[in-house]
């Protein structure tokens, strides 16, 4: 007897359909993973933000976890310590700029009123005074005139007002070189500047109340740093000079103000700034200082 061939039913259409209907799932699935891989950032954090409003936008994590949800990331205890002390330190820096500025305008108003021959000209929180070699010495000379008194008596006024927003004043002494075809003598070209310097800062130390007397530094440069050649009386004018470098502290400094910073260097200090060389150099084979040398030999 003779089989009758089988028509399919449409048994294979079934298993068709499941297979398309799977085909076409692993397709979205995979047009899904590509679309994710560049994640557009400004639709990122707005989405980000549909779902947490309170959401604020941080630097990317240093340590590598800078995945798409690293720019967006809810506020903590360490980023509001951060601010604050970020903006205690932008208080103080403003009270110490204000106070510069005040220093200047004092200074300037001086100048107008008496008519002496004297300079002062601002930085970014630095005050430079330039006087001129007859306000305050004779010829040769580094004592200081009754009419450089009076100039400084001012002067030290200003600083004791400042006094607790500076970091540093420096006294500078120059001379000029009196003979085109050879240079000053060195012993009495040195001494000469660095007296002029030293008997500035002492007038001034001995004529403030608030100001730090480890701020004072006073320098003899002699005849090396000129404004002007020499080559006539009036350039030479110039060149003998006393100048002033008043600094005002910087807060964000990390190093701290220039008596830490003095005293990090003696200590052998060293700042995550340093080279490694200078962990070499102040390691425990540096020598001890000079204060300590002499405690020992008591």
């Amino acid at each position: 007897m003779k089989m009758k061939k089988s028509d399919g039913g449409g048994g294979g259409a079934n298993w068709m359909d499941t297979y398309g209907d799977m085909v076409t799932l692993l397709l979205c699935f995979f047009v899904l993973l590509y679309s994710m891989s560049t994640v557009d950032e400004n639709k990122w954090k707005a989405l980000v933000q549909s779902f947490n409003p309170d959401a604020v936008e941080t630097m990317t994590d240093p340590k590598g976890n800078d995945g798409p949800n690293a720019d967006l990331m809810p506020p903590d205890a360490s980023s509001d310590v951060l601010s604050s002390e970020e903006a205690e330190k932008q208080a103080q820096q403003e009270e110490v700029d204000n106070a510069m500025e005040q220093l200047y305008q004092m200074l300037t108003q001086y100048i107008q009123d008496s008519g002496k021959n004297i300079e002062v000209t601002k930085g970014d929180g630095v005050v430079y005074v330039n006087f001129d070699d007859t306000v305050f010495f004779d010829g040769e000379e580094y004592v200081i005139k009754p009419e450089g008194e009076e100039t400084l008596n001012v002067v030290c006024g200003v600083l004791d007002n400042a006094a607790p927003y500076i970091d540093e004043v420096r006294v500078l002494g120059h001379t000029a070189q009196a003979n085109l075809d050879r240079p000053n003598t060195t012993s009495v070209d040195r001494f000469l500047s660095s007296n002029r310097a030293t008997n500035t800062v002492i007038y001034i130390q001995e004529h403030t109340s608030a100001l730090d007397s480890a701020r004072l530094v006073s320098e003899g440069y002699g005849q090396w740093r000129p404004l002007t050649p020499n080559t006539d009386e009036a350039g030479r004018a110039r060149n003998r000079r006393v100048e002033m470098i008043i600094s005002g502290k910087d807060m964000f400094n990390k190093l701290g103000d220039s008596i830490q910073q003095y005293k990090d260097i003696v200590n052998g200090v060293v700042h995550e700034t340093e080279s490694s060389a200078s962990s070499v150099a102040s390691g425990a084979e540096r020598e001890p200082s000079s204060e300590a040398q002499g405690q020992e030999r008591g």
